[in-house]
């Protein structure tokens, strides 16, 4: 009987684990038109908070971006960046 409780408890336990990697689990894309910094540099590959604040200041200076290619318009972001982490960008929501 105590080896059955055990497994029940092991196997509520894994559940609970699962259950919280999926609710806390990192967005796979980011709008950046709409993200915070912090968002955008958890998201991007190549991208810390540095260039992501970046992003963000630019958004706020110039509007919304009408293309992704536009973000090789900030320093330290060029278009390999762009290119690598291009699926993961949206415009839009």
């Amino acid at each position: 009987m105590n080896k059955l409780i055990r497994q029940i408890s092991r196997l509520g336990v894994l559940a609970v684990a699962l259950y919280a990697g999926l609710v806390f689990a990192a967005p796979t894309s980011v709008n950046v038109n709409r993200a915070d910094a912090q968002t955008i540099a958890e998201v991007l590959k190549g991208v810390g908070l540095r260039r992501a604040q970046a992003i963000v200041a630019y958004r706020e200076e110039n509007g919304e971006f009408r293309d992704v290619y536009e973000l090789s318009n900030i320093k330290g972001i060029g278009e390999r960046t762009v290119e690598r982490n291009e699926a993961k960008i949206r415009l839009k929501d």
